[in-house]
């Protein structure tokens, strides 16, 4: 955070809509750009449940980034509300990312969201993702096949894991974000409460320990927040569609619960700045993604 301008006359604000397939790459292109963590990543599709919005500010510039959930083709109830709920703040917006995996390139997801902005007469900034991980070769190919769908106003071609180029598309968000006093104070750094951002953070850890052993069909809910004179002590239930899922997470003798604990409570400590006590619960819960709490929790529509 730099050179805050004091004159709101000089500010400029805006809402950055970042969109793409599942495990396109925007939860890490969020956190990237904003240089500090505000929206969980893990290697399993789909791990953004709804929208989050990280704040960024530089200069005289207040950005609101929007990190949605993965557009996919989806049949589930809590599928489609988060399907939806990108969908919403894309129409709600002044900027557009679409995030494109260059390995994966359009894939059958990036395609729809592609139609979809095209029948709207949306328009988008282009961003392609993970280039150090593709011959430089092959990106020619890829730029002029999307290029050719005229809806993009400019291409950045970036690396958000390295942070190749993504100071020019910083820069260039700061440039076309509109004049308009900031909405946030310029200490805040999402809207996400503390509560749910740190179920969040547990739930990364699920799945980076677990990774393919744990089914996506998992919820981590903060039951009790107390602030105490020596930390933070969270209270926190992790919800399991069937009784054969709960041995995994809990592991041999506790093992893997502690784990996830252990892991989850230094990224708080961290993240909070102080010491955090963490207690986590394992329990069955049959069809939890059709409970309306859910939808609520996460501000998604139950009625899609």
């Amino acid at each position: 955070m730099t050179d805050i301008t004091t004159d709101t006359q000089k500010q400029r604000f805006g809402f950055v809509a970042i969109l793409g397939a599942p495990n396109a790459g925007k939860s890490t292109l969020v956190n990237r750009l904003i240089g500090a963590k505000v929206s969980i990543v893990s290697p399993k599709v789909q791990t953004t449940r709804s929208r989050i919005r990280g704040i960024f500010i530089e200069d005289d510039v207040q950005l609101v980034l929007v990190d949605t959930p993965g557009i996919f083709k989806a049949s589930r109830r809590f599928d489609r509300a988060m399907v939806a709920s990108a969908w919403t703040e894309s129409d709600e917006t002044d900027i557009r990312l679409l995030v494109v995996d260059a390995q994966k390139g359009i894939d059958k997801n990036t395609d729809t969201i592609i139609k979809s902005l095209q029948k709207n007469n949306q328009k988008a900034v282009l961003v392609i993702n993970k280039i150090d991980l593709i011959a430089k070769d092959k990106l020619l190919p890829l730029i002029a096949s999307l290029s050719q769908r005229g809806i993009f106003t400019e291409t950045f071609l970036i690396s958000a894991q390295t942070g190749e180029k993504t100071d020019e598309l910083k820069q260039y968000l700061k440039e076309m974000a509109p004049l308009s006093p900031w909405m946030f104070p310029d200490d805040q750094l999402s809207d996400l409460p503390n509560r749910l951002f740190a179920a969040e953070i547990t739930r990364e850890k699920m799945f980076l320990l677990l990774q393919q052993e744990l089914p996506y069909t998992v919820a981590v809910t903060t039951t009790n927040w107390e602030e105490k004179e020596n930390g933070i002590r969270i209270e926190q239930t992790i919800f399991v569609e069937r009784a054969g899922i709960k041995p995994i997470v809990v592991g041999k003798g506790g093992t893997m619960i502690r784990k996830i604990g252990e892991s989850a409570r230094k990224e708080l400590t961290k993240l909070f700045e102080q010491p955090v006590h963490l207690f986590l619960t394992v329990r069955v819960k049959e069809n939890w993604a059709d409970d309306p709490a859910r939808f609520a929790e996460w501000g998604l529509d139950y009625n899609v």
